[in-house]
């Protein structure tokens, strides 16, 4: 048994998409093992935070792969067309409930509330990461859902800059654009974690 499932992990995600069109469940297995945890990242940092909320739309993805494997082009690479759907999914989400600005509302107001330019001093002793994923989980919502979503598969997600302009239907020049003015506006905004460094140097990242 442990020889047959070894044989999916040498498969690409694109042959295992091939084996779920055919029914095979243990392909199904081995590339939820993969991406799972990615997906539900990514649902949780374009929903707000919402733990609950990325859980779901995790399960509704993957439902998805199962109930409709035929709508993957086979033709196509497999990480692309995921985050595609993921990306679009929450697109929908923004657009039926305004999740957006009742969560924007919510951080901005509990981010104002703290004195980061203050507590630096201590953050310099001891880097409290959550509260600086918290800060930047605050000031990436302030961006539109195209910038945001471009940093968070790129930095996130490691996808290249080919990948996200199919995600998002951009070119990569666009994609460069984007990424640059996210990284320098965040590096402004949050340079009370590092008051050493005023920007942020995307000459070598965004290729």
């Amino acid at each position: 048994m442990a020889l047959f499932m070894h044989r999916y992990k040498k498969l690409s995600d694109e042959k295992l998409m091939e084996s779920i069109q055919r029914s095979d469940t243990s392909a199904f297995d081995e590339l939820y093992h993969r991406y799972s945890q990615r997906l539900l990242l990514y649902f949780f940092r374009e929903l707000g935070g919402n733990e609950q909320k990325a859980q779901d739309f995790l399960q509704d993805i993957f439902l998805k792969i199962v109930e409709k494997p035929g709508l993957f082009d086979t033709e196509r690479r497999f990480s692309t067309w995921i985050f595609t759907v993921a990306y679009n999914m929450c697109k929908n989400e923004y657009r039926r409930l305004e999740v957006r600005e009742a969560f924007q509302n919510n951080v901005t107001a509990d981010a104002a509330s703290h004195d980061y330019e203050g507590e630096y001093q201590q953050a310099e002793q001891n880097v409290d990461q959550g509260r600086f994923e918290k800060a930047v989980l605050a000031e990436l919502d302030e961006f539109d859902d195209g910038h945001r979503s471009a940093f968070l598969l790129r930095y996130q997600q490691n996808l290249s800059i080919r990948e996200i302009g199919e995600v998002l239907g951009c070119s990569e020049g666009t994609i460069k654009s984007r990424l640059f003015y996210t990284t320098q506006k965040l590096a402004r905004r949050l340079k009370a974690f590092n008051p050493y460094k005023t920007e942020v140097s995307t000459d070598e990242k965004i290729k």
